[in-house]
């Protein structure tokens, strides 16, 4: 009876998802008309603070129960599902189109500052046992977040022209409403999801790099599906690299300074992997300015050879 009962509310979770991405993206574009800025300041800022919230509660959460495991590996399995099964995902739904702007200032600085979580994990010499993750590491990320949203905001960038219209009272409200429903949706997803696979006797790592990663990126997936297919590439891709930028910084920063972390091996392979992901994905967004379906079909696949590995193990 508790196995269907989780079925039921991951599906109710879904439709929850679904309808508030739906409204968060529409709102979210009239907004950024009316504050006379581009949908992908609004997507790497404002869309991407608000996805990521599963992912401040999860983690957080498990850094204040001293949970390693589950604290960092939610952040770092999020960010490669995001750019695996998410950017892919859509990429393959409807391709997407990027910019030099995009290339240049948000994606090369995602992959700095992967490399710097990197060696502020584990220098120059690779993962060793004694390994950890302290406060001073986490106050630097933190800092770093400030600084690249402030940048943000006095650098605003011209909005896009694709379908304007400005915001209203309404569409403030169905932001938040639309935003409401994703966060909550996400939780519902996390937690029965879960629920389920220890049911089935899967270990908490692999529940936390991939189900509760997964059901956490859940806002960010149907943020992004819905602004590609709207035609809000902007929103579709600057949501997932700003998500990935609030997950390692703030996110990861938070839970340095809330709790020191021991870093496993298991934590060495997922980082590394993820700035294989990165580097990647800057390569895609390089050629030809766009996101092919086929090369869409390429990050989703080694997002599905990785989570084959996890399990298996």
């Amino acid at each position: 009876m508790d196995v269907l009962l989780d079925f039921t509310i991951v599906i109710i979770s879904i439709i929850m998802l679904w309808k508030g991405a739906d409204w968060l993206v529409d709102s979210a574009a009239e907004i950024a008309h009316t504050l006379k800025v581009s949908d992908l300041i609004i997507g790497l800022t404002v869309v991407a603070f608000g996805t990521s919230a599963p992912e401040f509660a999860v983690t957080i959460s498990a850094a204040i129960t001293k949970q390693t495991d589950i604290s960092i590996g939610n952040v770092i399995g999020s960010n490669i599902f995001n750019l695996g099964f998410i950017l892919g995902g859509t990429a393959m739904i409807r391709p997407i189109s990027t910019n030099k702007k995009m290339f240049n200032r948000d994606g090369l600085f995602l992959l700095i500052v992967t490399a710097l979580i990197f060696f502020l994990f584990f220098g120059f010499d690779g993962w060793t046992p004694d390994d950890t993750y302290v406060q001073y590491e986490g106050a630097i990320l933190f800092s770093l977040l400030i600084g690249y949203v402030t940048f943000l905001f006095f650098k605003k960038d011209p909005p896009e022209e694709v379908n304007p219209q400005s915001a209203t009272y309404s569409s403030y409200a169905y932001f938040f409403i639309g935003l409401i429903l994703i966060v909550y949706g996400g939780h519902l997803m996390v937690q029965h999801s879960s629920s389920l696979a220890r049911y089935y006797g899967i270990s908490d790592w692999v529940i936390a790099v991939t189900i509760v990663a997964a059901g956490t990126s859940a806002p960010e997936f149907a943020t992004s599906i819905a602004a590609a297919i709207k035609g809000r590439h902007g929103i579709a891709i600057g949501n997932l690299i700003g998500s990935d930028l609030f997950n390692l910084l703030g996110v990861l920063g938070l839970a340095g300074i809330i709790n020191p972390s021991i870093i496993t091996q298991d934590i060495f392979d997922s980082v590394f992997l993820l700035v294989m992901m990165v580097g990647l994905t800057l390569l895609l967004i390089r050629t030809k300015w766009r996101i092919s379906r086929s090369e869409g079909a390429l990050l989703v696949s080694i997002n599905l050879i990785r989570w084959y590995f996890d399990f298996a193990n």
